[in-house]
C-alpha cells in the first residue's frame, strides 16, 4: 500500500480541485490585493472551523457504505427536501461563476477569441464530454495531474514573488469595516477553501472510489485522503494571498468586474512585478485552478441532485445524472449568456449564499456523525466534537453578523 499511496488518493483530491478555485484565485488573490497580510487570521480561522464537516463527509460515506445525502434521509425526509431545495438554488449560480473566471483566463491563455460566451460554451461541452465519456475513472486520473501542475505553477510564482520584492510588508491583522469590506469578509468565508456542500459530494466520491478499488478504500485510508486534499487546499490558499499581498498590494489597481479584463489584469500585474518570462507560470497555474473547479463541480451537482431524486421519489435510474449535468450545462450557458457583464457581483452572490446556507450543512453532518446511523467505533473523539460546536457557533454567529450590517 505504501508503494501505491498516490494512486489510493482520490476524493480528497477532487475535493481539492472543486475547492482550489474561485476562493483561491479570485477571493485569496483579492483579500491579499486589499489587504495585504491582513486577512490571514480568517483564512486560518475559517480552515480549522470548517475542517470537522468536510471530514464527516468521507469520513461517514466509507463508515457505512452510503453518501450523506442517503444520511440525510434518516434525519428526515424534510431535511433530505431543505438539501435538495439548497443544491437546486445555488448549483446553477455555482457553476456559472466558477465557469465564467475560467473562460476569462483561456482568453487570456489562449486567444482564438475574445467572446466569453462561446468560451463559457466551449469549456462547458469539454468539461460535459470529459465526464460523460470517462465518468469518474478519468475525473480521478485527471485531477491528480492538474492538482500537481497547479501546485508546482504556483509554487514557482510565489517564489518568485518572494525573490523579487523590494517592500516590507506587515503581517498585522486587521478586521474589515462598513458594509463593502464585511460583504467580500462574507463572500471570502463562504468560498474559504469552499461552499460546506461539497462534504456532500465528497461522500459521493468516496462511495465511487470504492466501487472502483475492490473496497481497499477503508475509512482509514479515506480521512488520510481527505487530509491530503485538505492541506494542499490550505497551503494554496496562502500562496494565493501572498501573491496578491507581494504583488498587488498598495499597487493603485482596481479589478475589473469583466471576466476577460480581470484575467489580463492577474497575468499582467504578476508579470509586470516577477518578469514576462513568468507569466506562463502564472498562466496555467490560474487556467488549471479555475478548470479543476469547473470540471469537478459540473460532476459533484449532477451526481448529488440524481441521488437526492432517487430517494425522494423511491426510484433508481442511471438517466438521472445524465439529465441533472444536461440541465446544469444548458442552465449555466443560459446565464452567463444574459449575466457575463459583472463576474464580480455574480462571484460575491454565489459566495454569500454559500456561506448563508453553511450552518444547516454543519449542524446535518455533525448530528447525522453523532448518531445511532454511524458504527460507534467510528464517531468523533471529544476534541472534534468540541470544534464542531465551535464552528457551528462561528458559522451561525457570522451570519447573523452579516444580516445585521446589511
Amino acid at each position: 500500500m505504501k508503494k501505491n499511496w498516490f494512486k489510493q488518493l482520490g476524493p480528497g483530491l477532487l475535493f481539492a480541485g472543486a475547492a482550489i478555485g474561485v476562493s483561491h484565485l479570485v477571493q485569496s488573490t483579492r483579500a491579499g490585493a486589499d489587504f495585504g497580510f491582513g486577512l490571514l487570521w480568517a483564512v486560518l480561522l475559517v480552515n480549522i472551523f470548517k475542517y470537522p464537516f468536510f471530514q464527516y463527509g468521507p469520513r461517514y460515506a466509507t463508515a457505512t457504505g452510503e453518501s450523506l445525502i442517503d444520511g440525510y434521509k434518516k434525519l428526515g425526509k424534510g431535511v433530505l427536501i431543505i438539501y435538495y431545495i439548497l443544491t437546486f438554488a445555488t448549483m446553477f449560480t455555482i457553476q456559472a461563476a466558477v465557469t465564467i473566471v475560467t473562460a476569462g483566463l483561456a482568453i487570456t491563455l489562449f486567444g482564438i477569441t475574445e467572446s466569453i460566451t462561446n468560451w463559457s460554451i466551449l469549456i462547458t461541452i469539454i468539461s460535459f464530454s470529459i465526464l460523460i465519456i470517462g465518468k469518474y475513472k478519468l475525473l480521478d486520473n485527471l485531477i491528480k495531474v492538474i492538482i500537481v501542475v497547479l501546485t508546482l505553477s504556483t509554487i514557482i510564482a510565489v517564489g518568485v514573488a518572494l525573490f523579487n520584492t523590494t517592500k516590507t510588508y506587515d503581517f498585522q491583522q486587521v478586521f474589515p469595516k462598513g458594509t463593502l469590506e464585511i460583504g467580500f469578509l462574507i463572500a471570502f468565508l463562504g468560498w474559504m477553501p469552499a461552499p460546506l456542500d461539497i462534504s456532500a459530494w465528497h461522500s459521493l466520491w468516496a462511495i465511487e472510489k470504492r466501487k472502483n478499488n475492490d473496497d481497499k478504500f477503508d475509512t482509514k485510508q479515506a480521512i488520510f485522503d481527505f487530509n491530503i486534499g485538505y492541506m494542499s487546499t490550505i497551503f494554496l490558499a496562502i500562496c494565493f494571498l501572498a501573491l496578491g499581498a507581494l504583488v498587488m498590494f498598495n499597487s493603485g489597481s482596481e479589478f475589473s468586474n469583466k471576466p476577460g479584463v480581470f484575467a489580463q489584469q492577474i497575468i499582467s500585474l504578476y508579470t509586470e512585478n516577477l518578469g514576462s518570462q513568468f507569466s506562463i507560470f502564472v498562466a496555467i497555474a490560474a487556467f488549471t485552478t479555475m478548470f479543476s473547479t469547473t470540471l469537478t463541480t459540473l460532476d459533484a451537482s449532477p451526481r448529488a441532485m440524481a441521488k437526492t431524486t432517487e430517494l425522494l421519489f423511491k426510484k433508481t435510474s442511471k438517466k438521472y445524472y445524465f439529465i441533472w449535468i444536461i440541465l446544469l450545462a444548458i442552465g449555466t450557458i443560459i446565464i452567463l449568456s444574459f449575466f457575463t457583464s459583472n463576474m464580480i457581483q455574480m462571484v460575491k452572490i454565489a459566495t454569500i449564499l454559500s456561506f448563508l446556507t453553511a450552518p444547516f450543512y454543519a449542524i446535518a453532518n455533525f448530528i447525522l456523525i453523532t448518531s445511532k446511523h454511524t458504527p460507534k467505533e467510528w464517531h468523533p473523539s471529544m476534541a472534534m466534537k468540541i470544534l464542531s460546536y465551535l464552528g457551528i457557533i462561528f458559522l451561525v454567529g457570522f451570519s447573523i453578523w452579516y444580516l445585521l450590517n446589511l
